[in-house]
């Protein structure tokens, strides 16, 4: 990973400081860890810290959010440095991170490269409207759905050029595109449904009807709907009765 710096100095603003309600907030995320430990409460206040700065991390916020935690400053800038989910410079309000890691590629991520080049500019750049920036950045865990790229806080996968055009269209229109996969699929499911387990016979307590038809409780469950609870564990077979004490009967040998 190349080294992450902080925005130059001529963009920083001179200071920092959480608001009201970002400050109450923080003094209780620091009451959920014991006496000595508060440091450990850092990501969830730069991560604060950060949205309140508009979704981005200035020096002065860092620098704040040390002193809050008692933490020396460097220690903070570590933390900042280190993890990609802080953006150390000015992003725009829908903050593109495009997947660039081996299944994605393999996938078209770099055609989808090229559609961002066109529709918002170069890397890091932030557009003339301030609506959108973008980055490459490394998996972001949806590779049976590549190529794939996550906006704000939203995934969209099974990508094509033209789709992510119409999606960078929509947002820019002030419409709100269906996040997930593209295609149609069910989450992460393979495409065109069951490939596996498809023989009939198998389901004997389904009455031979097949998967995703009925189970032993009714209809059948679907990724979109809450799983059905099962059996209760604690409710099973009685257990033998144990011989009376002092019986000493061999057992039976067939």
């Amino acid at each position: 990973m190349a080294p992450r710096r902080l925005a130059p100095v001529e963009i920083q603003p001179k200071s920092f400081a959480f608001s009201a309600e970002n400050l109450k907030w923080a003094k209780v995320e620091l009451g959920k860890y014991p006496h000595g430990r508060q440091e450990s409460a850092i990501l969830a206040l730069l991560w604060r810290a950060q949205a309140q700065a508009g979704g981005w991390l200035p020096e002065a916020a860092i620098r704040h959010v040390a002193d809050f935690l008692g933490m020396a400053h460097i220690r903070a800038l570590e933390v900042a440095t280190f993890y990609t989910m802080f953006n150390l410079e000015p992003v725009g309000r829908y903050h593109v991170q495009l997947c660039g890691t081996t299944p994605c590629v393999l996938r078209g991520a770099e055609d989808l490269k090229q559609v961002l080049r066109e529709k918002i500019g170069e890397e890091y750049q932030v557009d003339a409207d301030g609506n959108f920036s973008w980055i490459e950045v490394e998996c972001l865990g949806a590779c049976v759905n590549a190529p794939m790229l996550q906006i704000n806080e939203d995934n969209y996968e099974d990508l094509t050029p033209d789709i992510l055009a119409g999606i960078l269209d929509d947002l820019s229109a002030g419409k709100t595109p269906r996040p997930g996969p593209q295609i149609e699929r069910q989450f992460s499911a393979p495409v065109g449904g069951p490939t596996t387990l498809t023989d009939a016979s198998l389901y004997v307590g389904n009455g031979g009807a097949g998967p995703g038809t009925a189970t032993h409780a009714g209809a059948a469950l679907h990724d979109d709907a809450a799983k059905m609870p099962g059996e209760p564990a604690e409710r099973r077979e009685a257990p033998a009765p144990k011989p009376p004490e002092g019986d000493q009967t061999e057992p039976r040998r067939d």
